[in-house]
């Protein structure tokens, strides 16, 4: 869902923690520059897998912050916070009426894709949306979601496949599932430089860019 919404920051909730105002769960400090490190650096990632990463492997609090996450960001989408890129419902149109088949990815677990769905009227704009639910529990840079989406839409040849996201976790998942093409866009969370160096076979400004491409 990187691709074609704007993302917007909910915090988690707060508790005791050792670093005056900043965010914790469970007495851990998730407001630190090594955790702000790791959240930037894992952006298009399963939400419980960084939490897991963030909360030391305590799966029971990863769960509870995980949940805490997922509930503030629903709120935030259905109070209006998340709009489209511009061009981007043009866009899944103008490659549905062409015959493309399009299916949207995400790390956030599925209420939240759906509220998001819902807050853009997307939910028949295309084929199919996938949370690593879907998958097994495996988000990206895990291929599952994206080889999922390929068996469920019966497509027979992964090199008519072309990923476009704007992580560098999304451009590996791409190049781990065969795909033919895989694009970074720069309307999200990495930079070009980072979008190449994990291999993306093109850099565009924003995903409305895809038609451009020969």
């Amino acid at each position: 869902m990187t691709t074609a919404g704007r993302s917007i920051s909910p915090r988690t909730s707060r508790s005791t923690c050792c670093e005056p105002r900043r965010p914790c769960w469970g007495g851990r400090c998730l407001g630190s520059r090594a955790a702000g490190r790791h959240v930037a650096d894992t952006m298009g990632q399963s939400k419980i897998a960084v939490f897991r990463h963030l909360l030391d492997g305590d799966e029971g609090l990863a769960r509870q912050a995980n949940a805490a996450f997922e509930q503030t960001y629903s709120d935030l989408v259905r109070r209006g916070r998340a709009t489209p890129i511009p061009g981007a419902a043009e866009l899944l149109a103008r490659l549905r009426e062409s015959g493309v088949r399009v299916a949207l990815t995400t790390g956030f677990a599925p209420p939240t894709r759906d509220a998001l769905l819902d807050a853009l009227g997307w939910r028949d704009a295309v084929d199919l949306a996938l949370s690593p639910a879907d998958a097994g529990g495996r988000g990206r840079p895990d291929p599952a979601m994206l080889l999922t989406a390929v068996l469920r839409l019966e497509v027979d040849d992964l090199r008519a496949v072309v990923v476009a996201g704007d992580t560098r976790s999304d451009v590996e998942a791409g190049l781990r599932a065969g795909a033919g093409l895989v694009v970074g866009v720069l309307t999200g969370a990495h930079d070009a430089a980072t979008l190449t160096a994990a291999g993306a076979h093109r850099v565009l400004d924003s995903v409305v860019d895809l038609p451009i491409i020969g």
